[in-house]
């Protein structure tokens, strides 16, 4: 295995740091066969539809970005005023004015009533708490189930986790993990000269932990494991996920106007483009106790605005966006009321979501909070309905798909029989 981290990191008041890192070679290998039985016995391998998560790691403040309130006091509107969009009686902040030229492509969600005050993307990634009563093996996040069901996709893993991921598949074993693709090490999946040891000693590594499970199994199950692990070893050894990661491989106009500060945002478009099917990108800094207007304007807000919009420009151009969604959240919302040092505190009780592309009925607000920010008013929307509409974006029914977890137990992929949001998908 091999770890390499990302160059930078960021920290929320919980004190946890938020770091990306890459996990590839014999752990990689090791993963692969299982996606590629998937795949196979799915027969769903050559669908071109995908997710593109954003999680912004701290929680944002909905009301300083997509729930303005213009009419409440000063203490509670803070400094930063709405702004007209592509629909025209949807507002947004004034410092989203990207995401405000694309609205016709997107939706936004504002009265998620079921959130929750943890410093973890664990809720936005299952639809879940983790208060509640788990089957053993824990719940596996969306990206595990979406790779469990649909396996890889043109040689590229079905899950690809650039940060917000969830440690681990749940009951569905670490096999359904998401794949970590950043940092130094993106280069090491490129076999040049210099890494031919690190390959061998790979490929030595496959085999001696095969040969001790086809050893140890006593069923006849692994029938036909040493073609499923050529196949694993060969995604591997391809070069097309590494030269999605591959900015030279980008045209340099494309990469001036993501900027260094949003080039994640363009290699998960360059990784969905590659075959991923789930991806997550993550953007810290928004846990804002204090300054909450000077890190939004100065560095939060332009950087999300730069990315998300030439993300789904750049899905539009390629033709790209009805099979591709966009969704952009955090954990928890943030207090209506400013504090005493210029900043908002946590706030579970409701928070924004924005939504793009996926073919859904988009240039819609869906739900309201009070004239305070502080409460749903209307149409309260839940994490599992939100967690249902991306499944049905990539053609997997939550109705009907279920998995078995550790126990036998068959499992819905969402909690209390919630669907799609109506509204998006009909």
């Amino acid at each position: 295995m091999i770890t390499a981290p990302n160059r930078g990191s960021f920290s929320s008041c919980d004190g946890i740091a938020r770091r990306n890192f890459i996990k590839i070679g014999a752990a990689a290998g090791l993963t692969l066969p299982s996606l590629l039985r998937a795949e196979k016995l799915s027969g769903t391998g050559s669908s071109a539809k995908s997710v593109i998560m954003v999680f912004l790691a701290g929680g944002p403040s909905h009301i300083d970005t997509f729930d303005p309130k213009d009419e409440a006091p000063s203490e509670i509107r803070g400094e930063f005023a709405s702004i007209p969009t592509a629909v025209s009686d949807i507002r947004i902040s004034e410092c989203l004015p990207g995401i405000a030229k694309q609205m016709d492509q997107c939706s936004i969600i504002r009265s998620i009533a079921d959130t929750h005050n943890s410093h973890s993307s664990f809720h936005c990634m299952t639809g879940r708490s983790k208060k509640d009563m788990q089957p053993v093996g824990g719940w596996p996040s969306v990206g595990s189930v979406v790779s469990k069901i649909q396996g890889s996709h043109l040689g590229t893993p079905g899950y690809v986790d650039m940060g917000g991921g969830i440690k681990g598949g749940g009951f569905l074993g670490p096999a359904y993990s998401g794949f970590k693709t950043s940092g130094k090490g993106r280069s090491d999946m490129v076999k040049q000269s210099r890494f031919e040891n690190r390959y061998l000693a790979r490929e030595n590594l496959l085999k001696e932990f095969d040969s001790m499970r086809r050893d140890s199994d006593r069923s006849g199950a692994m029938t036909g494991l040493d073609a499923f692990n050529e196949q694993a070893f060969e995604i591997i050894n391809s070069e097309r996920l590494a030269k999605a990661l591959d900015l030279k491989q980008e045209s340099p106009e494309t990469i001036e106007r993501y900027g260094k500060k949003g080039q994640n945002f363009l290699l998960a478009r360059r990784v969905v483009e590659a075959g991923a099917r789930f991806v997550t990108v993550s953007s810290g800094g928004w846990d804002t106790h204090n300054d909450n207007f000077k890190k939004l304007r100065d560095k939060n807000l332009p950087e999300l605005d730069c990315g998300v919009s030439n993300l789904i420009q750049d899905l539009r151009d390629r033709s790209m966006l009805d099979d591709v969604t966009v969704i952009v959240w955090g954990e928890f919302g943030r207090t209506p009321k400013i504090n005493t040092r210029g900043g908002r505190d946590h706030w579970s009780r409701v928070m924004s979501v924005l939504l793009a592309g996926g073919g859904m009925k988009n240039g819609q607000v869906i739900g309201a909070t009070d004239s305070k920010g502080g409460e749903p008013a209307d149409r309260p929307v839940y994490l599992g309905e939100v967690m249902a509409t991306l499944y049905k974006n990539l053609d997997i029914d939550v109705s009907k798909q279920q998995l078995t977890d550790l126990s036998g137990r068959p499992q819905y992929l969402v909690d209390n029989g919630f669907g799609p949001i109506s509204e998006l998908v009909g």
